[in-house]
């Protein structure tokens, strides 16, 4: 293993860790609050799920975010898209995450520990590791990447705040969103469509089959695409996953921590570890909340 290399169970790990801490924004009365004074439904979640997390992209077109968010039916998108510009311009929609997020962040981490030396440290070491996943050709800290990834730049360019829980929030999302964007070539690597890496992570356990009906599939498309998979050996006709594709699935989630390592890479084995050490009491307050699902389609826990 290179000097500055580290461990793919750890890559991974670092995305358990953070990705609750991004997730907060989808759940929390106050971003809830910050969309309705938008204009925003928010009877249910998604319309302001799709304007949080496709704003950075700007005023784009649902064919854009049916691209960037892959496993979402392109029809459901077009419900939300692009009337969420419609509601609010994308840099109001910024403007107010931002908003969103310092007030979520005060009321579930609590004022002590924003203020603490502590989550100061995490933030400067997360903010070095989301500069790297995004640094341009060139730069010292530049990872060699063949993969597009448009979440996690169009999120990197944003401008930067200054409030330590701000940059830890924006940090995360950063990684996160670079992870996603590198998980999503590394399903299409595997010959998964949208519909199919759904059903094929279904069938593996990494979340119950009904909880995946969040992403806009018709029970038809779903049937189709298992059929699909069975054809191809990956599943059997109820749906299980069969030996191939369980090592399919595997190969999937080992080239996304492979294509997710560079930023960890960057930052290197020990300030890696350092930053998770420091994560433990954001990520138990954030899960200990109650906001964010007991389960999920991401399969945190699960994978």
């Amino acid at each position: 293993m290179k000097e500055d290399a580290v461990e793919a169970g750890r890559v991974r790990q670092m995305w358990h860790l953070l990705e609750p801490l991004h997730a907060l924004l989808y759940y929390a009365p106050e971003a809830f609050d910050e969309a309705a004074a938008l204009g925003y439904d928010t009877t249910e979640r998604w319309p302001s799920y799709f304007a949080w997390r496709a704003a950075p992209l700007g005023p784009a077109g649902p064919d854009r975010v049916a691209d960037a968010f892959y496993s979402f039916s392109p029809a459901m998108i077009a419900r939300y898209v692009p009337a969420a510009w419609d509601t609010a311009a994308p840099a109001d929609v910024l403007a107010a995450r931002v908003r969103a997020v310092d007030r979520t962040y005060r009321a579930v981490l609590g004022e002590e520990l924003l203020a603490s030396p502590e989550l100061a440290e995490a933030a400067e070491l997360a903010r070095t590791a989301a500069d790297a996943a995004t640094a341009p050709a060139g730069a010292a800290t530049a990872p060699a990447d063949p993969v597009a990834r448009p979440l996690a730049v169009a999120n990197a360019a944003l401008p930067r705040p200054e409030a330590p829980h701000l940059v830890l929030w924006q940090s995360a999302t950063v990684l996160r969103e670079h992870r996603g964007d590198g998980h999503l070539d590394a399903v299409v690597d595997a010959g998964l469509d949208p519909v199919e890496s759904l059903v094929s992570f279904a069938a593996i356990g990494a979340a119950p089959e009904p909880l995946f009906a969040n992403r806009g599939w018709s029970a038809d498309e779903w049937a189709a695409a298992r059929d699909r998979l069975a054809a191809r050996g990956l599943v059997t006709a109820d749906g299980a996953a069969t030996e191939a594709g369980r090592a399919l699935r595997a190969e999937v989630e080992r080239r996304t921590d492979e294509l997710a390592a560079a930023p960890w890479a960057a930052l290197g084995p020990a300030g890696t570890a350092r930053l998770a050490e420091l994560l433990g009491g954001p990520w138990l307050a954030a899960i200990g909340s109650g906001l964010l699902p007991a389960e999920n389609t991401l399969g945190i826990g699960k994978v």
